[in-house]
């Protein structure tokens, strides 16, 4: 049974009030204790913070090796911060000619040098073995660590194609690992990277030579991330601080402000053009990107911790919410020419304006998308919040517009 466009329409605006409700930050009695659950994730431009830079000697790592070390190490960087409880911690990789860098980003930390001391060690890896004290297990230090490990791969089993993870020792290792294993026999080892557990595989028979594999249920990503793990723990690539910008909080709440008036000037601007040129039209147009604007902040505040540059994304991408409509009304208003009546002059204005919208927000998208794989951070913030502007913009266009036109306009 077809639903009738009222009744849908009812259900978006519906959506759209809870989604105003949720977006503006509750810190009113009796409310309060809502206040820290409902507050928006801000990027280090915004809340301030501290910008970290690392340079990570590669000297002793071969060349193979170096972008599997580099995965691992931001890997642990990142399990660093979670420590702190830093909301939306970026930690990049960087190449500049031959020198390996990663770059720390933590939004509103206050204990700069705890920080600092804590991420700027080397990671460490080493084997423990499992002892089972009635219902208590306990891990013992070993004499097998991440000094003794030449290296280790993602490989694949021939028969079944699953993969596992491969890994040598020198010569000394091989010795230490061989007694290990031996007593081992039927039970778990257990490996620790920066004394958190990674993997605890068990032991099917005494290992020599100095080769193992460790098998498992694993998925390929889950395979190269112990992997990675593996080399930044294992492979000699201390991490040094080669440079530290601290920004303020008072600078970045005034950034947001002036975008947060801009873009409520740039708004109030679209909808007075609207409603003067289009007239009633402009009025389908404000609701529209009224709703839009409602269903679109509701999303980055869930899903996206918001920088300068994902605001200016927004704010693009409320500009180009109308486009869709100026197309359409303009359609419409050359059937209306024609001499067909409103409702069948409406219903082929969204036809023949499809295409064009279709194209200009795909070529957008594919934009969007180039600059968020292809970039820095900065920009990626700018890409994704644009991309996910535009989908949103298709769907408050076509649907919010064609509802409210099919429920208000007459025959």
């Amino acid at each position: 049974m077809k639903k009738h466009p009222l009744f849908i329409l009812i259900i978006i605006v519906i959506v759209a009030i809870a989604a105003s409700i949720f977006v503006f930050p509750i810190s009113q009695k009796p409310f309060s204790y809502l206040s820290k659950a409902n507050q928006w994730r801000l990027g280090l431009d915004l809340v301030g913070g501290t910008h970290l830079v690392y340079e990570v000697d590669t000297a002793n790592v071969d060349l193979g090796d170096r972008d599997s070390v580099m995965n691992g190490l931001k890997d642990v960087i990142e399990r660093r911060v979670n420590i702190f409880g830093v909301s939306e911690p970026q930690v990049v990789t960087a190449k500049e000619g031959n020198s390996y860098r990663l770059i720390v980003e933590l939004a509103g930390i206050k204990d700069i040098q705890l920080a600092i001391n804590e991420i700027g060690t080397t990671p460490s890896l080493d084997f423990r073995e499992v002892v089972q004290i009635g219902t208590s297990t306990a891990f013992v230090p070993s004499q097998l660590t991440g000094k003794y490990i030449k290296t280790a791969r993602l490989d694949f089993d021939q028969r079944t194609n699953a993969p596992y993870i491969s890994f040598e020792l020198n010569d000394d290792g091989a010795k230490i690992f061989a007694d290990m294993t031996e007593r081992n026999i039927g039970k778990p080892i257990a490996i620790f990277l920066d004394n958190q557990l990674i993997e605890m595989p068990t032991v099917n028979d005494k290992i020599t030579g100095g080769k193992a594999q460790i098998t498992g249920k694993f998925t390929v990503d889950e395979a190269r991330k112990l992997v990675e793990r593996f080399n930044a723990g294992a492979l000699p690539a201390p991490i040094s601080l080669i440079n530290q910008q601290t920004i303020g909080a008072s600078l970045g709440q005034e950034s947001l402000k002036k975008a947060i008036y801009g873009g409520a000037i740039g708004t109030l601007a679209i909808i007075l053009f609207m409603l003067i040129y289009y007239r009633r039209f402009g009025i389908f147009a404000a609701v529209v990107l009224i709703i839009y604007i409602a269903l679109t902040a509701a999303i980055f505040k869930l899903f996206i911790t918001m920088t300068l540059a994902g605001i200016a994304g927004f704010i693009l991408s409320i500009g180009m919410a109308v486009d869709a409509n100026v197309l359409i009304f303009e359609r419409i208003k050359e059937e209306l020419k024609k001499g067909l009546e409103r409702t069948s002059a409406m219903e082929e204005g969204f036809k023949r304006a499809w295409p064009s919208i279709r194209d200009s927000n795909i070529s957008t998208m594919i934009t969007a998308g180039i600059l968020f794989f292809f970039t820095t951070s900065f920009v990626k913030g700018f890409a994704l919040t644009l991309f996910i502007g535009v989908v949103i913009s298709m769907f408050s266009a076509i649907t919010v517009t064609r509802l409210l036109m099919r429920t208000f306009t007459k025959k």
